[in-house]
């Protein structure tokens, strides 16, 4: 036999990169490298909002307990340790809000820009980077690829005209092994034999032939694909460089361990924790809470009869009890004149406190037993609420006493007098339990004023 052929002479489909097509992974990586550039673009965004997060969380917890710590028990310089926690958190928190503002305005547009730089898209779809590399190794593969469908095609034929004499052969054997042997069907059957051997010959031939015409063609084959996979190299390397440019100036931006502001912020803190004195702190609370609070303690006191009364104010329940009274007092006495309007008013610091007079039915939401809005037969407003008692005819007064006022008084309802200090006019009735008196003026108004306010002409 003068071809030999094996089952284990058939190829297996290698994954090298020299195959046919086997450069479209190249290729893939160019494309790869766009997509990673988004990638990193979105892990840098998303890093940049866990940043903003992470220091608006830190700025609410500050604060929040900033609030509590002040509105609790805890006082000195404790209380200052206690805060300084939350100082810390605004200052960290600030420095967060930094990071995430350079990770995004410094990183991310940098990264945006430079892949905006290196990839363009065509109109057509895809990028004109990628296209140049697949254009570059089909170019180069191309003579290669052409002689090498030759080969395998030859190299079929050969293989089919080895298993055709193998065949041939085979069957040439059985035949002389037959007892019924007929000489011309063996004659016929040596001559298959033959013929085969010549077409494995002739294939053989051909195949070999083949592959040294491939063999001469791939030096060139695999410099012109060294070539330009050395050029795709070049544009990965610029993009491993660039990547890891990126990620140090990232890492740079998260690190504030070496940030000078970070730090003076844990030994600011560190001192203020360190300055808590405990022995401080319980002399502050003796001072302020305990036994070493100043005390006011009981002393002899003169009467000072140089100023004037002053009253002390009352509630309006009080105030509501008294204008029982005084009502029930003032018709008892003078049943025609109705109730006297009283008020209630604050004082200056240099003025005595004014007598509160009792409100009347009009300005005063308490409805006592004695005065109601139905019974308007005592009622001296009820034919005019805007009139003034002292405008009617008054009995004549029991007494009559010239007085000088000491302080300025402006009236605060229409049964009142206002006059100014140094004034004189006339007392026309005494002092009532309230702290008023009835008075007339010189051009002849009568009404209250507050006793106290005035001193009798010598």
């Amino acid at each position: 036999m003068s071809g030999a052929y094996d089952d284990s002479m058939t190829d297996l489909s290698s994954d090298s990169f020299w195959e046919v097509g086997n450069y479209k992974r190249t290729v893939k990586r160019v494309d790869d490298g766009s997509r990673l550039c988004s990638d990193l673009m979105n892990c840098i965004h998303e890093r940049a909002r866990i940043e903003k997060a992470y220091a608006l969380q830190l700025t609410e917890w500050g604060k929040r307990w900033r609030q509590l710590i002040e509105k609790g028990p805890q006082y000195g310089t404790l209380e200052r340790a206690w805060t300084a926690l939350c100082t810390e958190a605004e200052k960290v928190s600030e420095l967060h809000l930094e990071v995430k503002a350079a990770l995004m305005s410094e990183d991310y547009e940098k990264l945006k820009n430079w892949q905006k730089d290196a990839y363009h898209k065509q109109m057509i779809g895809g990028f004109k980077e990628t296209k140049e590399t697949d254009d570059g190794f089909r170019k180069a593969q191309k003579p290669w690829a052409k002689k090498l469908k030759e080969v395998e095609t030859v190299k079929k034929s050969y293989h089919s005209a080895c298993k055709e004499e193998k065949l041939a052969a085979s069957r040439e054997t059985n035949s002389k092994l037959e007892s019924n042997n007929n000489p011309e069907t063996q004659k016929k059957l040596q001559e298959k034999v033959e013929k085969c051997q010549q077409e494995v010959e002739k294939t053989k031939e051909r195949y070999v032939k083949s592959l040294e015409e491939l063999e001469k063609l791939t030096p060139q084959y695999m410099e012109n694909m060294e070539q330009v996979f050395e050029q795709s190299q070049q544009f990965e390397d610029k993009r491993i460089r660039f990547f890891k440019e990126l990620l140090l100036d990232v890492k740079k931006h998260l690190d504030l361990s070496t940030n000078s502001r970070f730090q003076t912020v844990y030994q600011t803190l560190e001192d203020t924790i360190s300055g808590t004195d405990a022995e401080d702190d319980l002399k502050w609370f003796r001072s302020n809470y305990g036994p070493g609070m100043p005390m006011n303690w009981p002393q002899f006191e003169t009467l000072d009869r140089s100023q004037p009364r002053s009253f002390k104010r009352r509630s309006i329940l009080d105030w509501s009890v008294d204008l029982n009274r005084t009502l029930s007092r003032r018709e008892k006495k003078k049943p025609s004149e109705g109730v006297t309007l009283t008020a209630i008013s604050q004082t200056g610091s240099d003025q005595p406190v004014q007598p509160a007079k009792s409100s009347s039915s009009a300005n005063s939401s308490e409805k006592t037993p004695d005065w109601s809005d139905e019974d308007t037969a005592g009622n001296p407003f009820a034919s005019n609420g805007d009139g003034n008692p002292f405008d009617e005819e008054i009995e004549s007064p029991v007494v009559s006493v010239p007085v000088k006022a000491l302080y300025d008084y402006e009236g605060q309802e229409q049964d009142e007098l206002s006059f100014k200090a140094g004034d004189e006019f006339t007392k026309i009735g005494e002092e009532d339990d309230q702290g008023w008196c009835k008075g007339r003026l010189k051009d002849g108004k009568m009404g209250l004023y507050p006793a106290n306010y005035v001193e009798d002409i010598q």
